[in-house]
């Protein structure tokens, strides 16, 4: 992801034909090792290709992936309720949670402050 962000990068800042060298500078200017691998891997699937129709293109294919919502029906099933079943597990753990942050203990009552001097 790192060289993907890299090379988006370059091309926001104009280059519209960025090098390995373009990427690795990029990516060194924030510390993060360039992975000569990818980086070549990634300019050959990229080379000729116009950004904006890779993201159209990518952007079409997310559209049909599923997302989300897929956890809450095996909770349900367990507790063999209905379309409300799902919501008490949770109204009960924002009890618990209530419960906790009460018995957290404030700085003052520990003898210090942030603030002493």
């Amino acid at each position: 992801m790192k060289v993907v962000a890299a090379y988006l990068l370059a091309v926001l800042g104009g280059n519209t034909c960025p090098t390995a060298d373009d990427l690795k500078d990029i990516l060194g200017s924030v510390g993060a090792e360039a992975d000569d691998e990818r980086i070549e891997l990634l300019l050959s699937e990229v080379k000729g290709k116009d950004i904006t129709e890779l993201l159209a293109s990518g952007r079409e294919k997310l559209a049909s992936v599923p997302a989300g919502g897929g956890g809450g029906g095996v909770a349900v099933a367990a507790t063999g309720g209905g379309g409300g079943g799902g919501a008490a597990p949770a109204a009960a753990e924002a009890k618990k949670e209530e419960k906790v942050e009460e018995k957290e203990e404030s700085d003052e009552e520990m003898g210090f402050s942030l603030f002493d001097d």
